[in-house]
């Protein structure tokens, strides 16, 4: 399985990556072992998605990337991050 998350960091933003291991990569976000993430410690997962194709994976963290894909999450989550 391919893993689209979610993070939501300490500064409120959010974080969208993309992994095949998704326990291992969040023990690695947490330990700060991720330069995108290790300065807005802690992080919380807040949404992820699986998928059986790699690219289709990659296509939707990319989409969560932009704009309308921000907009998007921000709707999906609205109690999440209150």
């Amino acid at each position: 399985m391919f893993y689209v998350y979610i993070l939501l960091c300490s500064d409120g933003h959010l974080y969208a990556g993309f992994t095949e291991d998704l326990r291992s990569r969040l023990a690695k976000h947490e330990q700060g072992e991720i330069r995108s993430t290790k300065t807005r410690l802690p992080v919380k997962l807040v949404f992820f998605e699986g998928y059986i194709n790699k690219y289709d994976a990659l296509r939707r963290e990319k989409y969560f990337k932009t704009s309308k894909g921000k907009t998007s999450l921000r709707t999906m989550l609205i109690e999440t991050l209150g």
